[in-house]
């Protein structure tokens, strides 16, 4: 199989563009890692006229998957964790080409996660925990609780993922093992949720209400880059100026109930600006200090 795997990824390895490949065996056990193929081959390209495309093969008895993924899509998925698939094959691939180190850089920058890209995501997984904490709310309120707790079961999975980056590490595909030792507490909010005796409306009851305090107290720390972003100029934001911030796109779509939350919880203050309509105003944006 591996003379067979070489004349597959070598003239891919031969062109330019290809920053490095990395390749994933199946493992007994855990199939779904490589989507039931037997291999999985990753080749990261600088760009591609399509960013993502895939291409199938089959020799002998065995399946294989070639994954061509252009640099910059490679890199909003690390950022905002929107195909963890990915980042799990980043871990534990193994390296079979690396121009100049490219790969090995990708790696370290995982273990590593330097601090400016913790900031941003810490505020990618805040925004989308309100988000999932505010709609399962609404829900629950309205006596629909199987709808309430798929969503405050995501709101926990951010929650942990939160708690994880805050610690310095990445959050991977296993994230409650991480969790286990990093904050048992959402562990255990977790367990009690899935596997608590009483009733769902109860254990969604007490679920919100520990939820929201958790959300408190990590509301400085998690939208730390959005007020970062904010405190760069002293006039006040309009919601629109907000949103034409290239470094906001990656959470921009919650970004109008991210703002709404931190302004109910007193870090984020609303200016008033007279419009010409008599009694009518514009909403603008500013930190509070």
């Amino acid at each position: 199989m591996e003379v067979k795997l070489r004349e597959l990824y070598q003239d891919r390895a031969s062109e330019q563009d290809t920053l490095g490949i990395l390749i994933i065996e199946k493992d007994k056990g855990h199939e779904a890692i490589t989507d039931k193929n037997d291999v999985i081959l990753l080749v990261i390209k600088e760009e591609n006229s399509e960013p993502w495309f895939v291409k199938h093969y089959e020799f002998i008895d065995k399946k294989v998957a070639m994954h061509h993924v252009d640099e910059q899509l490679l890199h909003n998925w690390i950022i905002t964790g929107n195909n963890r698939r990915f980042i799990d094959w980043l871990f534990n691939g193994k390296i079979i080409f690396d121009r100049n180190e490219y790969l090995a850089g990708i790696k370290h920058r995982l273990h590593d996660f330097p601090l400016e890209e913790r900031r941003k995501k810490m505020t990618i997984e805040l925004s989308k925990l309100v988000r999932r904490f505010e709609d399962g709310k609404a829900l629950y309120q309205t006596n629909n609780y199987l709808d309430a707790f798929n969503h405050i079961l995501h709101a926990l999975h951010h929650k942990a993922r939160l708690a994880v980056i805050e610690s310095g590490f990445y959050p991977e595909v296993t994230v409650w093992n991480q969790i286990k030792n990093i904050d048992p507490e959402i562990y255990k909010l977790y367990t009690e949720l899935i596997t608590g005796e009483e009733s769902l409306e109860k254990r969604m009851e007490l679920l919100m209400l520990a939820s929201e305090f958790a959300i408190s107290q990590k509301l400085e720390v998690g939208s730390g880059h959005l007020i970062e972003v904010m405190n760069r100029r002293h006039e006040p934001w309009t919601i629109a100026d907000l949103m034409a911030v290239t470094e906001i796109e990656d959470y921009k779509i919650d970004i109008e109930l991210l703002i709404d939350y931190l302004v109910q919880k007193g870090i984020i203050a609303v200016v008033a600006v007279e419009t010409k309509g008599a009694g009518i105003y514009h909403r603008y944006y500013t930190v509070k200090n």
